[in-house]
């Protein structure tokens, strides 16, 4: 769990529940061992100046190379991109990422702060709606060739998946509905076979209860 800034804490809780072990990343040692990672939603051109300075850009891109599953939220998924549209004027309208994920992302694709909104979505392999809390969120405009679309509001990508990336343009940590991390888990297994199964706890609950 990437934790130099943004909504870490909301994504700890949610993966906890589901029985995986997180271990918070603020470091480069921190990645030692690490074979899943999450980006949360946050601010992405603070949380790229954190990483600029604990220097975790290529550690980051070595958990991924060597078979890690990386999911991005918001800015996160900003992050993963390999084209962003939208930067600040001040930083010459342009953002550095990691350039993973073959999208080109649009920043703010639906509006400022206070056009935040939520609304029920259809996310394929997911059986019945998903709360998408949008804030000041992005939207993936152009796919690649081996990218694949999950979800879409408004006929914009919201949600997309390729090799070992998942991106969710909104915010499911914001959320009491766990599925969305039990995907991304379900993917980490995947991506293991022949190893040991991801480490979980007993404890396995798919909703927050009220």
């Amino acid at each position: 769990m990437l934790a130099v800034q943004g909504a870490f804490r909301e994504h700890r809780r949610h993966l906890e529940a589901l029985g995986a072990l997180v271990r918070e990343v603020r470091l480069p040692a921190d990645l030692d061992g690490v074979d899943a990672l999450v980006l949360p939603g946050g601010e992405s051109t603070a949380m790229g100046r954190l990483l600029d300075a604990f220097d975790l850009w290529s550690p980051i891109r070595a958990v991924y190379d060597r078979g890690g599953v990386l999911w991005g939220t918001c800015a996160g998924a900003i992050l993963l991109s390999a084209e962003i549209l939208g930067a600040p004027p001040q930083d010459g309208g342009r953002q550095r990422s990691l350039g993973l994920l073959d999208v080109t992302v649009q920043r703010n694709a639906f509006g400022r702060q206070v056009d935040s909104f939520a609304v029920p979505l259809e996310v394929a392999g997911v059986d019945g709606p998903v709360e998408g809390v949008f804030i000041r969120a992005p939207a993936f405009d152009r796919i690649g060739e081996h990218v694949e679309v999950l979800a879409t509001h408004h006929d914009r990508a919201v949600m997309v998946r390729g090799a070992r990336l998942l991106a969710t343009a909104f915010h499911p940590e914001l959320t009491r509905d766990r599925r969305l991390h039990a995907l991304f888990l379900q993917q980490v297994e995947t991506e293991r076979q022949g190893h040991e199964p991801v480490r979980r706890s007993g404890r396995q609950n798919i909703h927050e209860p009220v």
